[in-house]
């Protein structure tokens, strides 16, 4: 069973787009990113729970807009036993990572790294992370993600040495 399993992760590896490799065991992202097709809402599929998401029962979203500064907007809601909750902030693009590196402030001056470390080659899901693995979200562009896609996405999460252990999947009611 461990070896088809290894064996499935690495034939799907092949599928995704290519990685800014990192021969030394770090977090690669993936080589550059449009972000005008990344841009608009995406549906958290799957994350590791986060402190500001301990109330989020189900409809987690994140949306980018572009800002007149040239950062990017960022709004993240979800619902809560009590309605819905909302967080802003804003992001920027690191220099010289094709754009798939970003620092996202909800509370300046504090910010954080938001890596893009798979991506599918239509935009229709994402994985992000940060360098020291501790945080991990799959994003979709739709509510609801095929079982196949959710497992390509899980790869590039994996093939980035995360464990997908804490990973807990998002209840999406919004249709």
């Amino acid at each position: 069973m461990k070896r088809l399993l290894v064996t499935l992760f690495a034939v799907i590896s092949c599928l995704l787009p290519p990685t800014a490799a990192a021969s030394d065991g770090a977090v690669a992202t993936v080589s550059s990113v449009d972000l005008t097709r990344y841009l608009g809402r995406w549906y958290e599929i799957g994350s590791f729970p986060m402190f500001f998401q301990r109330n989020c029962i189900a409809d987690t979203t994140a949306e980018y807009s572009p800002r007149e500064d040239g950062g990017i907007a960022v709004r993240n809601r979800c619902r809560t036993e009590n309605g819905f909750i909302e967080a802003e902030g804003k992001a920027t693009t690191v220099e010289d990572s094709g754009n798939a590196r970003l620092k996202v402030s909800f509370f300046w001056p504090f910010s954080s790294d938001y890596w893009i470390i798979g991506l599918d080659n239509d935009y229709r899901w994402a994985v992000v992370g940060n360098p020291n693995r501790k945080y991990l979200w799959i994003l979709s562009r739709t509510p609801v993600l095929p079982a196949a896609e959710i497992e390509k996405a899980k790869a590039a999460a994996v093939a980035q040495g995360y464990d997908l252990s804490m990973l807990r999947m998002t209840r999406q009611e919004q249709q």
